[in-house]
């Protein structure tokens, strides 16, 4: 089964599971690694899932944008997805990912602000 590593504790993070949910729980299951009960999965700590989002996916993990897009695609956002996956959109989508994942220390308390 394939699982999505999210923060719920971002409410950033949360709106997006809170709308795609739905049509993803048929493909994989949602784990909040924000819970202190979760320390991490498959030799991966918390703290390291904590920067990028995770998507585990059979026998590897997909990280930041690659999982973001294979999740959209699952979610039927196959246009999207195909758009983002074009060289250029693509390298712009992994350089906005990757600033925003170093950012995201600003949603402590469900605020999100870059």
């Amino acid at each position: 089964m394939q699982k999505l590593f999210y923060d719920g504790s971002c409410a950033l993070c949360q709106r997006e599971i809170n709308w795609l949910g739905p049509k993803l729980t048929p493909h994989l299951e949602l784990v909040d690694i924000s819970t202190e009960s979760f320390s991490g999965f498959a030799g991966v700590s918390k703290a390291a899932m904590m920067q990028q989002i995770h998507l585990w996916q059979h026998d590897h993990f997909l990280i930041g944008i690659d999982a973001t897009l294979h999740y959209w695609q699952l979610a039927g956002h196959s246009w999207m997805v195909k758009l983002l996956r074009l060289p250029p959109c693509y390298w712009l989508a992994k350089k906005a990912y990757a600033y925003w994942a170093t950012k995201r220390s600003n949603c402590a308390n469900g605020d999100c602000t870059l």
